[in-house]
């Protein structure tokens, strides 16, 4: 029986130009399908005819890139037999993916009245969301959809709570389209055993061409291989890039941008640092993306928006306007190429020691704004061995516009590495230590100190001595 794969339908996006929109479905085995797209009045801009395929009884063919606009009428033929798509906007596509931060809806977050009567504003921002799903084997179609495509309503943002449509995927989308002005799309998927949810959610969309992913997943992995993230998220990254690039006929980019949001907060007085710890190896432990391990990648820093009092659980918080915000600024650079775009915190490029003073001087990318100097953010490795690090604090004595001044107390000289924010819940709901003029907050890091040797610009002398700062993965195991 001819018919379209499942996650195509009436009022979706296809990807827009440069790149073409894949398109598969199911037809009787050894016809010849023929897939047309017309404009207003029913003039026909394009056909292809396909053969479906003997050994699965499905077609696939590949539109010319089309410029953004719509809408179309898509219409696919066999025989006597034809399916017809109404409302086809040609945009960017964004595939959301994550666990329960990612599967929030616009219901459960902060100011969620005012977000779900806004909707109506936003027609061209078009919706849908997979249903939870998993499979013991790689699903070519999804099991089943939750929402179909949709323009956005209260009803269908705001359907119940962790069910259909995703916060943070809702926001990032809308926040795309008013920067942007091109008709964007999100697609949601949502425990433990590996490769259920990417054999039954996330597999069988690869043929789509997609512009970009979002990604909001970990908690569970803090108290699970916690040390082994910085090895499977990047590995995860570049499986996605491939499996896109390959499932699309090379119409999605080879390097996907790929966004991900670092953990937020779980508990005040948490047991230990694995938080802090998977926070590091979110980034491949270097701290930032993109880098030289996770090319194409940007990151919202989230280890201020704490909400204790969440009805889902600190685990859940509310505030998923910021988590987008910071999103969608990562998107505009990396994804889109905005020039001279901030879009994250600042971040150590420099420390002097001032041995004689006890005083550690740490240089910043960017201008600083001190939210709290009595947060007790940094901390400094004092000890004559490697390993066990012995941290102690090292206050905040003075914030210049791009220096950070740190009380080493009888450190002195020992200083092996330095850390910022490394606790499970570092600092109070937008309270943290440090943020950027653009209220980003500086990323946690933990860095370890060498001497630098030579430095232009500095005399070295037995009390004022450069040190090198480079990541402190070496670190992680001994902390």
């Amino acid at each position: 029986m001819l018919g379209f794969a499942s996650y195509y339908g009436d009022h979706m996006v296809l990807q827009k130009a440069p790149a073409g929109a894949v398109l598969w479905g199911y037809g009787d085995v050894g016809a010849a399908v023929t897939v047309a797209l017309s404009g207003d009045g029913g003039t026909i801009i394009m056909k292809k005819t396909v053969q479906v395929k003997g050994s699965s009884g499905t077609w696939t063919t590949v539109l010319d890139p089309m410029d953004q606009g719509g809408p179309y009428v898509l219409t696919a033929e066999q025989g006597s037999e034809n399916v017809t798509l109404q409302d086809i906007y040609f945009g960017d596509v964004w595939l959301c993916s994550g666990q329960s931060n990612m599967a929030m809806t616009v219901l459960q977050i902060a100011n969620a009245s005012q977000e779900l009567a806004a909707a109506a504003r936003y027609p061209y921002v078009r919706v849908f969301a997979a249903a939870p799903a998993r499979s013991n084997v790689e699903l070519e179609d999804l099991e089943r959809v939750s929402l179909p495509w949709a323009i956005p309503t209260a009803e269908n943002l705001g359907h119940g709570n962790f069910t259909y449509f995703s916060a943070v995927c809702w926001l990032l989308g809308r926040s795309l389209y008013e920067t942007l002005h091109t008709s964007l799309a999100q697609h949601l998927s949502g425990p433990q055993t590996p490769s259920v949810l990417w054999n039954a959610m996330i597999h069988p969309l690869l043929n789509m061409t997609l512009r970009g992913v979002a990604w909001y997943q970990g908690e569970a992995n803090a108290f699970l291989n916690t040390d082994r993230y910085n090895c499977t998220f990047p590995a995860l990254i570049d499986d996605w890039r491939w499996a896109f690039h390959t499932g699309s006929a090379g119409q999605t980019e080879p390097l996907l941008p790929f966004g991900f949001v670092q953990l937020s907060t779980y508990r005040q007085q948490g047991l230990n640092d694995s938080f802090a710890r998977l926070r590091w190896h979110q980034t491949a432990d270097l701290g930032v993306v993109p880098n030289a391990r996770m090319p194409g990648t940007f990151m919202a820093v989230a280890m201020d928006l704490g909400d204790e009092h969440s009805p889902y659980g600190s685990i859940h918080p509310r505030d998923k306007q910021n988590v987008a915000h910071r999103l969608l600024l990562g998107a505009r650079a990396v994804a889109y190429g905005e020039k001279d775009l901030v879009f994250q915190g600042p971040y150590p490029t420099r420390a002097v020691l001032e041995v004689s003073r006890g005083l550690l001087n740490v240089t910043y990318s960017q201008e600083l704004l001190c939210q709290r100097r009595d947060v007790p953010a940094f901390e400094v490795c004092c000890s004559s061995s490697t390993w066990p690090c012995r941290w102690l604090p090292a206050p905040m004595v003075a914030v210049g516009s791009h220096t950070v001044t740190l009380a080493l107390a009888g450190c002195r000289t020992l200083v092996l590495a330095l850390r910022y924010a490394w606790a499970e819940w570092p600092c109070d709901y937008k309270s943290c230590a440090l943020y950027n003029t653009r209220g980003l907050p500086a990323p946690p890091f933990l860095l370890q100190t060498l001497p630098a040797g030579d430095t232009p610009g500095l005399t070295p002398t037995a009390e004022v001595r450069e040190l090198l700062l480079s990541p402190g993965s070496w670190l992680s195991r001994g902390i």
